[in-house]
């Protein structure tokens, strides 16, 4: 608005437009970095691996001689 009321230059006005543009998207994407990297790589277990789990941990039934 200062720049605007003290009749600055239009690529004025828009170079520092775009600069708090960009500061602010600056932002969100420092702020979104964490969630998407633990999104990513997180320490989750895929579901193959816990399926292998579930499947070692079965126990066939004995057989009876009789």
């Amino acid at each position: 608005m200062d720049l605007i009321a003290t009749d600055a230059s239009a690529s004025d006005i828009s170079d520092k437009i775009k600069e708090k543009l960009y500061a602010k998207a600056s932002e969100y994407v420092d702020a979104a970095r964490p969630v998407v990297g633990g999104d990513l790589f997180g320490d989750e277990v895929p579901e193959a691996e816990s399926e292998l789990e579930v499947e070692d941990e079965t126990v066939e039934p004995e057989e009876t001689d009789g």
